[in-house]
């Protein structure tokens, strides 16, 4: 027998469905209820209690600290699957087998050129610009050389817009970074896998061999398995409703890297090497800064601890730790800000005030660790979230269009003037 929820409003009650997930999830089915009720809606500021579609790409459970793409525990994933393959399986629904992954692998080789064109677009902005706004830019760019738009009923039409974006968005966020550094494009090596030839084009030298090195490109690989997807967060629920006007994938995706943007969002990571600037300037003093943070009355706050749907512990964290660990002991990086880091991080796994708020470490916290021991600039970390994030937005976009979702249109409750004469300027 189905569950229903009952509303009653002034004496009137009506019926609705509660939807079940697969993983015993409740939701109270209300797309009827404004032409049941005669114009009543729910007013939900945050989306914080909406569910806006039903997905089989993530589950989440903050509670119980688990993390599973189409089924799969987020720690299995980081441990034993390459990235490319975590971007198969978030995309089109399963692990892929060797031969897919290779055919996988060579059509992404075979799309990885930018046009020369490109280059223009990018000359355009300053060296200060910074990576995201060029980011998106580039992206959204993509689409005056990819007019036409994905036929979305077609396997084979998808398939390639899909390959297409893989192929160029790492290209596109290296091409930032060395503007940014002042070191010429490099448009990578072929014969190197995804995440090494990611990390070649973003360090190469024109006066040196690029010596690729494991532990960092292993942690690379890792980080962006960890970022691939988190369910209906701001940039992916952005892409969706973007997409839900029929707005094509590249269009999408550039909207999504915007909503990424955010302080609130992507540039958590970045705040956290801000934080620990800022500690530094101030002498360093670790125990000094907890015991701020721990003072209610002090507007200063602690970043790269708790999470806001991870009320347990982020398990993205517990995996990055082994290797931003790893990555510091392989590049013998001596660097003040990573020992306050270092400092804070023991600080807190310590102190019964965090432990009892379970407030430890999460992903932001040892992902910006591991970007700077990396040598990579603290404006480009919420660039390297969305290298990881890209198949996720993909797979959520391409979901939402096969399932043929109505567009996005949020209600409101209007609070404004009521009906107002309008008065002559002489009279006003």
């Amino acid at each position: 027998m189905s569950k229903i929820a009952t509303l009653e409003i002034d004496g009137n009650k009506y019926e609705f469905p509660i939807i079940e997930g697969t993983e015993n999830e409740l939701g109270i089915d209300i797309k009827a209820l404004r032409g049941a009720t005669e114009g009543v809606i729910t007013i939900d500021p945050g989306y914080k209690n909406t569910g806006s579609c039903q997905s089989a790409i993530t589950y989440l459970d903050g509670e119980q600290g688990i993390l599973r793409y189409r089924g799969y525990a987020i720690e299995d994933l980081a441990e034993k699957a390459s990235f490319l393959e975590v971007a198969y399986l978030l995309i089109f629904g399963e692990l892929p087998n060797a031969s897919q992954l290779e055919k996988f692998d060579n059509d992404i080789k075979a799309e990885s050129h930018v046009d020369e064109e490109m280059k223009k677009i990018l000359d355009g902005f300053p060296k200060t610009a910074h990576p995201m706004g060029v980011l998106s830019s580039l992206t959204s760019a993509l689409i005056a050389f990819n007019p036409s738009s994905v036929d979305v009923d077609s396997e084979e039409a998808m398939y390639n817009a899909i390959v297409k974006i893989l192929a160029k968005f790492p290209v596109l966020a290296a091409w930032t970074m060395r503007k940014r550094m002042s070191l010429p494009l490099d448009y990578g090596d072929d014969s190197l896998g995804y995440v090494e030839n990611l990390h070649k084009m973003m360090f190469s030298r024109p006066n040196k061999n690029y010596q690729a090195n494991k532990i960092v490109n292993d942690a690379l690989d890792k980080l962006l398995i960890l970022h691939a997807d988190h369910e209906q967060n701001c940039s992916t629920s952005t892409v969706r409703i973007v997409g839900s006007s029929h707005a094509g994938l590249f269009a999408s995706l550039s909207a999504g890297i915007s909503a990424l943007w955010g302080p609130l969002h992507g540039g958590a990571n970045q705040a956290v090497l801000e934080m620990l600037e800022a500690i530094k300037e101030d002498g360093g003093d670790t125990k000094k800064y907890m015991g701020k943070a721990k003072d209610k009355e002090d507007p200063f706050r602690l970043m790269g601890f708790g999470h806001r749907v991870y009320k347990n512990f982020d398990p993205r964290a517990k995996i990055i730790k082994v290797a931003a660990d790893e990555v510091l002991g392989d590049l013998g990086v001596s660097d003040p800000i990573l020992d306050i880091a270092k400092g804070l991080e023991q600080e807190a796994l310590q102190d019964d005030y965090f432990v009892k708020r379970k407030l430890y470490p999460n992903v932001d916290f040892y992902s910006g660790i591991i970007y700077r021991a990396m040598g990579i600039p603290v404006e480009m970390f919420t660039v390297m979230f969305a290298l990881g994030r890209l198949p996720g937005w993909i797979a959520q976009w391409r979901e939402m269009r096969l399932r043929k979702e109505p567009i996005g249109r949020p209600r409101q409750i209007y609070t404004g003037e009521t009906y107002r004469a309008f008065k002559d300027i002489s009279e006003r």
